[in-house]
């Protein structure tokens, strides 16, 4: 191996873990900066640095920036309509209390989708409380399958920002990481959601804190049927368009057709139509003021804005690794030494997710290192595990350096020793149970 390229590539990701951790510099910028180190030390010329940053920057943030966009705009507004309740309460009046842990992972699952993890967790967490105070169980009973839906769903399956952003930069197909992402996601959330909920609970109790304040308001909520169909559609075109243009269809389909399903069914179109359906029946129908839909969504863009910039900047990380050749050695030398892709992958993404916290950096800083590395003859069902694989890695052992990990004790009432107990220990297991599915998966693709 190049030793001057091999001190590139392990400088840039120190710079980029001390300058997140010790000086708490925002991610965005310290990305770039480990990306021009990288630059510097394997003897790229001055303008070629800058050059390979405006590239990296511009190619991903042509796909990305639309669809975090769309996708933000359209949780949005199905979070203001009261839509996540209304699936929840719906689930848990048909399955009673013995179902309700399966029911509220079934919501988070569904949730998360279109919504926010932490936004849709806040809207959430009072049905918890009183499913709680009816039960006299444990609070954890209910919490942990929910937060498990929720994270599952949030780093498996776009349109989430995390697994958008992968997906661009290894070129991955988003209709198989949407396919591949709810396979793995399952039997995940299962594992980490209901069955370890029924483990924890017995070991811990914890009673519902005092009532934050309501998220709802007097309007009816809107029929669960049609809150399933808005969230259903754009998911549903983008795998169809997968599907319908794939060797699967040959032969059946017409060119003309497909050709109409590549628009429909691309992500763009998908979310735009998602949106303008949204717009009117959760908006305009109900009563709600095209100003007030006007101020919901632009409210969006800023945390939207945020991830976009986020993975812009990791864009040019793996188009500085590219440029320098760094990628193409490591490549060949985890060929030389048998080493699977997905398990490198993974180890990264969880090394920098316990070492700095964020799930979302944790991917994107993963998916940089990775994407050098694969081949030209990597499939894509390939690309789509591996997707899944850097989102188990990111999600890994969330403790004191993660906001989610205050967020869930501040409003489950839990205790810093306690929160390790569960919510630490749920996304290790989920972390490891997704990638151990993916790598059973990836013995019969």
């Amino acid at each position: 191996m190049d030793s001057t390229l091999l001190i590139a590539i392990f400088s840039g990701i120190a710079i980029l873990l001390i300058l997140i951790l010790k000086f708490r510099i925002q991610a965005f910028i310290s990305l770039l900066i480990a990306s021009i180190v990288v630059g510097i030390i394997a003897g790229m010329d001055p303008l070629s640095i800058v050059k390979t940053i405006q590239t990296g920057m511009g190619n991903t943030l042509g796909f990305v920036a639309v669809v975090v966009g769309l996708g933000a705009m359209f949780g949005a507004i199905l979070e203001h309509s009261g839509g996540a309740e209304a699936i929840a309460s719906f689930l848990l009046k048909h399955t009673g209390e013995k179902g309700a842990s399966w029911a509220l992972m079934i919501t988070g699952f569904i949730i998360a989708i279109p919504v926010f993890f932490d936004v849709a967790f806040i809207i959430l967490v009072p049905l918890i409380y009183s499913l709680q105070r009816k039960s006299k169980k444990s609070l954890l009973l209910y919490g942990m399958p929910l937060l498990a839906g929720l994270a599952i769903t949030h780093a498996f399956i776009p349109p989430t920002p995390g697994p958008v952003a992968v997906a661009d930069i290894l070129k991955a197909d988003l209709g198989w990481v949407i396919v591949f992402g709810a396979i793995v996601g399952i039997p995940t959330a299962i594992v980490s959601g209901p069955l370890f909920a029924k483990y924890i609970s017995k070991r811990i109790h914890v009673v519902a804190p005092e009532l934050v304040e309501s998220q709802s308001d007097d309007q009816p909520k809107p029929s669960v049927g049609m809150i399933a169909a808005i969230i259903g559609l754009p998911i549903i075109l983008i795998v169809l368009n997968t599907v319908l243009n794939s060797p699967m269809a040959e032969g059946w389909i017409s060119e003309a057709f497909k050709g109409w399903m590549k628009m429909i069914g691309h992500p763009f179109t998908a979310l735009i139509l998602a949106n303008l359906i949204a717009w009117y029946l959760l908006g305009v129908r109900r009563k709600t003021s095209k100003e007030k839909l006007l101020k919901i969504t632009t409210k969006s863009m800023g945390p939207a804005g945020i991830i976009i910039l986020l993975t812009g900047a990791g864009g040019v990380f793996k188009e500085m690794l590219i440029a320098t050749g760094t990628g193409d050695m490591m490549a060949n030398y985890f060929a030389e030494q048998g080493l699977s892709t997905l398990l490198f992958a993974f180890i990264v993404a969880a090394l920098v997710r316990i070492l700095q916290g964020s799930a979302t950096v944790a991917m994107i800083t993963a998916a940089g290192v990775t994407a050098p590395l694969l081949l030209g003859s990597t499939g894509d069902i390939e690309k789509a595990l591996l997707v899944i694989a850097i989102a188990s890695g990111a999600s890994i052992m969330s403790h004191v350096n993660d906001s989610g990990f205050w967020l869930v004790s501040k409003y489950l009432g839990l205790t810093e020793k306690q929160t390790f107990r569960s919510w630490t220990m749920m996304t290790t297991l989920l972390a490891i149970t997704g990638m151990t599915t993916v790598w059973i998966l990836s013995l019969f693709f």
